[in-house]
């Protein structure tokens, strides 16, 4: 029985890197991949822990010689998922939850037509706007160009297996396990081994 990839994207201040963290938490045979990126550290990132920060000309190496399982530009940064780092994973038995963004989302399903797609949708669009400016980690600049992009993430919603509404934190959570549940039944997979 083979281990799942699960995939979970969303726009930016959706709280991907929140419900992504609670499920982790509560399956245990699910890691999560460590992406590249090519964005500077912010205050509290740790390198190979958050992500692997490299540099633009390694980042491009490394895409170009075909060790990527999926890749893309956001915000004006690469970010990419080795796909040797996600194959270790799930040779040792363990599902593997992809945090990405909607192009890469994409690639992976293409890559890995297995691989168990959730696009978390933000409860209204003002709500999103709220969470963007809440986190004060960016200008005003950045947030609207974030605002921007999240419209257009938003329409590829359709091209996921499942969409989930992060209107309550642990109630999304929930959603998010029973899904993977669902689907580790549904395929005869690995049981990841998630909360009864």
């Amino acid at each position: 029985m083979e281990p799942l990839i699960v995939v979970i994207s969303g726009p930016s201040g959706v709280g991907k890197s929140t419900v992504a963290g609670m499920v982790l938490e509560k399956a245990l045979r699910l890691v999560r991949s460590v992406s590249l990126t090519t964005r500077k550290p912010r205050q509290g990132d740790v390198d190979g822990e958050d992500y692997h920060f490299v540099s633009p000309e390694e980042f491009v190496a490394r895409r170009d010689a075909g060790g990527l399982l999926e890749w893309a530009e956001v915000h004006g940064n690469l970010y990419g998922t080795e796909a040797v780092q996600v194959d270790r994973q799930l040779s040792g038995g363990m599902s593997v939850l992809l945090e990405i963004d909607v192009q890469g989302g994409r690639s992976v399903k293409k890559a890995r037509p297995g691989a168990i797609l959730i696009f978390l949708l933000p409860p209204s669009d003002e709500i999103l706007e709220e969470r963007l400016r809440g986190r004060a980690t960016d200008d005003e600049g950045v947030i609207l160009k974030r605002l921007e992009n999240a419209r257009r993430e938003l329409e590829s919603a359709e091209y996921y297996d499942y969409t989930v509404v992060n209107n309550d934190l642990d109630g999304c959570v929930s959603e998010v396990l029973g899904i993977i549940g669902a689907e580790s039944d549904k395929r005869g997979a690995e049981d990841p081994e998630l909360p009864q």
